[in-house]
């Protein structure tokens, strides 16, 4: 190895070792359930985006055998290239009628989704508007686009429109105005109400990233943009399939002429390949699951109830959070880290999350429930929780 190199990167794996927040990701040795072999141990997930246990339910795990038999085992090129199998079309439109739109289309993943549709749409003269908690994707969707960008502070309202205001009176170009549906820290939620208000007020296209929306929020899990009884007037939907459809891959759900245009501009739809037929027909099955099988919606959202309320009845700090993403606030990285390591080494995996994915200060271990966790489950494991958090004064 380059020796400066060499220097350089002991020097900065040395300084995670020093702040007691070096972690190697622990190895997952069962499907991604509710309970779980990891790191040779058996323990309860709660870390998982599998909101709704789909990745392991018999008809998607049969869709993608299936589609292996018949399809083969990947793609061939890019869609634009070696021709889109009918199953993408399939499953573009099944997004398109669970989200009640013109049309979808299919990206590799949420995070080139969010990159491709930003970067794609918005040019120079253009404006982005953008919460200051926007997940990663969009931030770099934001960089890469030529546009100019403005940060609104988190969920404040009147700070969006005071943005969209002066940038009127200067411009007359696109100006997008893009949240996070639920934000995957925190577990708050945009009110999409409020955004559509202030971009319908000053000609503004409103975009939401789902990805923690979607299977979650509205009915039967169509997203917030459901939830908040605005799809007719929303512009762009844009989600994943790696949490709650339990799988993996991006869309966009949006009019027939949006899909059209980034069909033909996005480059990560055009510059890498399509999904493997065994992806995309679990995804397609995992839609279908969706519509016809609402008990998993129904019971992710008793769990949650029952954990949420028994993590804040043990004095626990879990912030704003109103959907199945509960933070529980430790404070340092390095107390976040050991928390973490306490719940694994009794039999809970809840990640800890530290800078830079929060604030130092905002140091915490993330749970989300899914619902295919049982009541034993979730009592044992509040259970650990009690014990680790007296034991390291956090409650």
């Amino acid at each position: 190895m380059n020796q400066r190199l060499k220097t350089y990167l002991d020097a900065e794996i040395a300084s995670l070792k020093s702040k007691g927040i070096f972690r190697m990701p622990r190895v997952l040795q069962t499907a991604a359930g509710p309970r779980v072999r990891m790191d040779g141990r058996d323990i309860i997930q709660l870390s998982s985006n599998n909101y709704l246990g789909l990745t392991t339910h018999p008809k998607v795990v049969a869709a993608a055998v299936r589609a292996v038999e018949e399809f083969g085992a990947g793609p061939g090129a890019v869609r634009t290239i070696a021709g889109t199998m009918s199953l993408h079309l399939e499953l573009e439109k099944r997004l398109a009628s669970f989200k009640h739109t013109d049309s979808a289309l299919v990206f590799q993943s949420g995070f080139t989704a969010n990159v491709g549709v930003v970067s794609t749409l918005m040019q120079e003269g253009d404006l982005i508007v953008s919460d200051e908690l926007n997940h990663a994707s969009i931030i770099d969707g934001c960089r890469l686009s030529k546009a100019d960008r403005a940060v609104y502070r988190h969920l404040d309202y009147d700070h969006l429109r005071e943005l969209l205001k002066a940038a009127r009176r200067k411009s007359t170009g696109k100006i997008l105005v893009v949240a996070d549906g639920v934000f995957s820290m925190d577990g708050d939620v945009s009110d999409l109400k409020a955004i559509l208000a202030a971009c319908e007020e000053h000609d503004a296209i409103p975009m939401v990233d789902d990805a923690h929306g979607t299977g979650v929020m509205g009915r039967g899990g169509r997203g917030t943009v459901d939830h908040f009884g605005v799809g007719d007037r929303w512009d762009i939907q844009i989600g994943t399939m790696s949490k709650a459809f339990g799988v993996m891959g991006g869309y966009v759900c949006c009019a027939r002429e949006l899909m059209e245009f980034y069909a033909h501009r996005a480059r990560p739809f055009l510059f890498s390949s399509s999904h493997p037929p065994a992806v995309v027909a679990a995804c397609s099955a995992a839609v279908e699951v969706m519509e016809t099988e609402p008990q998993w919606h129904e019971r992710l959202w008793e769990n949650t109830r029952f954990f949420k309320e028994g993590l804040k009845r043990l004095g626990f700090n879990t912030g704003g959070s109103v959907s199945p993403i509960t933070p529980v606030i430790i404070g340092s990285g390095a107390r976040a880290a050991r928390f973490s390591d306490e719940l694994f080494a009794r039999g809970v995996f809840a990640q800890g999350i530290f800078f830079p994915m929060v604030a130092e200060e905002k140091s915490r271990v993330r749970t989300i429930v899914m619902a295919t966790h049982t009541r034993k489950d979730l009592e044992e494991a509040l259970g650990i929780f009690e014990e680790v958090g007296r034991q390291l004064g956090v409650i």
